[in-house]
């Protein structure tokens, strides 16, 4: 893991760039010294790290006293696209505009997203759990629940984590969800314009975690309340500190 940037923000939280290999990622580390519990935090199906709201949270969560982490995943942010990744785009581009149904491109190009993001993520975490300013435990916090749900089933390390039901979930990870058994905060925005309730509600029933919380608002994909990163916080708290 190389740094290749950092900042001292006004709140002392310390934000560093950083490239592992192919991947760039960002690390924003509370200001006191003594080591800190990790949280992973992607957002919605590989939206790029520096996408303001994904910024904002961790910002918050690294003054709360935890390390956050995010990467690009490939593809995204500034990483180059394949020709399947562009021609997926333009094909999700154009069902939405003519307001035809999208599922099935979001199967795929979501699908495909989350097996290359994986192993990265697990990369990532090797090489941040090295760090002597970091302590575990590890947490998942973050928009794209598809990849937290795979972590979640494939990675012991993560010992707690908060989904926001704003995106696509393909069926492979609606599936592994009843494998997911570790405690839980999900999100949802009631009116969310992309997002079925329905289908979303009955991902809640399917994870298998015995401690699951569904915290609804009313309101669209970007209504979320303000207190709700302080109630996700008050639940990292509970099971990483």
């Amino acid at each position: 893991m190389h740094f290749t940037s950092e900042q001292r923000l006004d709140d002392g939280v310390l934000e560093r760039e950083f490239t592992l290999g192919e991947i760039p990622g960002t690390l924003w580390t509370p200001g006191s010294a003594a080591p800190a519990p990790l949280i992973l935090m992607a957002h919605n199906n590989g939206l790029p790290k520096a996408e303001p709201r994904l910024v904002a949270r961790a910002r918050y969560t690294a003054a709360r006293g935890y390390a956050v982490a995010t990467i690009d995943a490939a593809g995204c942010g500034d990483r180059p696209r394949s020709a399947a990744d562009e021609q997926a785009r333009a094909d999700l581009r154009r069902s939405m505009q003519a307001g035809e149904p999208v599922d099935e491109i979001f199967e795929s190009f979501i699908g495909t997203l989350v097996e290359k993001a994986v192993p990265e993520w697990q990369t990532t975490l090797d090489a941040l759990l090295e760090l002597p300013e970091i302590g575990g435990p590890v947490g998942y916090s973050g928009g794209w629940t598809a990849l937290g749900i795979r972590l979640a089933v494939v990675e012991p390390r993560i010992a707690a984590a908060g989904f926001f039901a704003g995106g696509y979930v393909p069926r492979a990870q609606r599936e592994e969800a009843r494998q997911v058994t570790i405690p839980l905060l999900f999100l949802l925005q009631w009116d969310d314009e992309g997002n079925p309730r329905q289908r979303a509600l009955d991902l809640f029933d399917a994870f298998g975690s015995k401690e699951k919380t569904l915290h609804a608002n009313l309101g669209g994909h970007t209504g979320t309340p303000s207190f709700e990163l302080e109630d996700g916080c008050r639940f990292l708290d509970r099971h990483l500190k």
